[in-house]
């Protein structure tokens, strides 16, 4: 992940799941996604709920639908204005 220094970044509206939501871009989708209260970014084959875990891409259960490509780290990515960020639901298949 690239380093920065703490609040420089700018407002980004982005969108989770359908809704309008407002981050910076200083600041992960993951961290975004918990701010947002949304702890489960995808769903393991037997349907239990996953959510990031080690927070440098090793473990791959932060990914996410991001404007439309499936499989983005959440923890890799940092949010920028316009992003629409989907987790996994009924449907989605990310």
């Amino acid at each position: 992940m690239r380093e920065q220094d703490p609040g420089t970044g700018k407002i980004a509206k982005i969108w989770i799941n359908g809704s309008s939501f407002e981050a910076t871009t200083d600041m992960s989708v993951v961290a975004a996604l918990m701010r947002y209260d949304n702890m489960q970014t995808r769903q393991s084959v037997s349907g239990q709920p996953r959510f990031a875990v080690c927070g440098m891409g090793i473990c791959q259960e932060c990914r996410v639908r991001i404007n439309g490509q499936s499989h983005k780290l959440a923890c890799q990515e940092y949010c920028r204005s316009g992003m629409v960020i989907n987790t996994e639901t009924a449907g989605l298949g990310v």
